[in-house]
């Protein structure tokens, strides 16, 4: 595994090595990183971007920590006094076979991980090269930001009712099919609007989203959504579509004039004392934030995320989040399977009651409030996803648990 450190360190170009030095919010960009984003696929950003669905196992690894060098990014800016997480001795999880933490990490390709219970990091183990300043890119876990920054700009009413027809706040959609679904809708991806999210499939909407030039400043995704039309009852039938969490992000950026990063900076990061700084992907053509994914963090500061969500489900005033975001958020409003799980407002719930936000290529966010329980995982899986992989997260918290008990 490669991290860019190392990377740079061993490139033929002679240069000073680069860092990122996250405390501080400063970033270079570098001859390294123009000749890595050379290397990449496609004449525009959009396209380089979104040929990350096939990257080899090599490139993932290398290029996930710095995605924020190779793309257009807006920073996250935090604060000197990040909050206080206690560090007890790390615990052992405990599988059912002969797995352990060391080959659950090898064989699935996995980072980072970190376990913390009661405001204690129970856990925190990382892969060579990764360390706790590793900025790693979040891909779906970003989905579930964009919802909390929806849930903020709801509680201070730059978004008065989550029933709102997008196009009284995206004004571009007037006219056409999306302007008519509602806040709503776009939260529980039950638009009704046909979208297919194959990530293997080099024709699905998912990889084609970013890949048409520029309409003017027009973001990407929006130009892409405009066109799209009604296969079903808007609110009635459920279909995960990246391209409308990306229509999320555009929401909260049109309903509060700011940036996905810094509203994030503003109403969470500084506040809730996050340790390093962070970097959002921003779309090529309009300069805005990309709601559904490419939000690098640190391992910790996604816990972190996981911890604030913990408290505000257990107030009964909530003080960031409104309170009916924070409750429908984290229920099953659209069952996903015959176990019962299903989806809230981007946010994964399943019939125990924990909650998550997981991304695609291994990422998490776990949260189980009946025991207090945060779980981070940053990784790079050998696929975007599958049965095998997923299975293998879920044994992993199994196991955690199961050490906690």
């Amino acid at each position: 595994m490669i991290h860019y450190k190392n990377f740079i360190l061993s490139t033929c170009l002679a240069m000073a090595s680069l860092t990122v030095a996250a405390q501080d919010c400063t970033t270079l960009t570098t001859e390294q990183a123009k000749a890595e984003i050379a290397n990449i696929p496609g004449e525009t950003m959009g396209q380089k971007l979104e040929s990350l669905l096939f990257w080899s196992q090599e490139e993932k690894e290398r290029r996930f920590p710095i995605m924020h060098e190779l793309y257009p990014s807006i920073l996250v800016s935090g604060t000197t006094k990040s909050s206080s997480l206690e560090k007890t001795e790390n615990i052992t999880p405990i599988w059912d076979d002969k797995t352990t933490l060391t080959s659950y990490m090898s064989d699935n390709h996995v980072q980072g991980v970190i376990v913390i219970q009661n405001n204690k990091i129970k856990l925190e183990a990382y892969s060579n090269g990764i360390d706790k300043e590793t900025l790693w890119t979040s891909f779906s876990v970003a989905k579930s930001v964009s919802s909390m920054l929806v849930g903020v700009a709801l509680k201070e009413g730059d978004i008065e009712s989550l029933d709102d027809p997008l196009k009284k706040y995206i004004t571009e959609l007037e006219g056409y099919d999306y302007g008519e679904v509602s806040v709503r809708q776009l939260l529980t991806m039950t638009s009704g609007i046909a979208w297919n999210e194959d990530y293997e499939d080099h024709n699905s909407d998912v990889a084609q989203m970013y890949l048409q030039p520029c309409d003017g400043n027009e973001s990407h995704i929006l130009t892409y959504m405009k066109q799209l039309e009604f296969s079903n009852k808007p609110g009635t039938t459920w279909n995960y579509s990246t391209g409308e969490t990306d229509l999320v992000g555009i929401l909260v950026q049109k309903a509060t004039g700011k940036s996905l990063a810094e509203y994030l900076s503003e109403r969470i990061w500084k506040p809730w004392g996050m340790e390093h700084c962070a970097y959002w992907l921003a779309d090529e053509c309009s300069n805005e934030n990309i709601g559904g994914s490419g939000l690098s963090a640190s391992l910790s500061d996604f816990a972190r995320l996981g911890t604030l969500m913990l408290r505000e489900s257990k107030l009964n005033n909530n003080i960031i989040l409104a309170e009916e975001w924070v409750k429908d958020a984290t229920s099953v409003l659209y069952k996903t399977n015959e176990e019962g799980d299903g989806y809230g407002y981007l946010w994964w719930r399943s019939n125990s009651g924990s909650y998550a936000a997981v991304g695609i290529f291994g990422q998490m966010i776990y949260i189980d409030p009946s025991k207090d329980l945060v779980i981070a995982q940053i990784a790079a899986w050998p696929k975007a996803s599958s049965k095998e992989l997923v299975k293998g997260r879920k044994e992993f918290v199994n196991a955690v648990i199961k050490a906690l008990e």
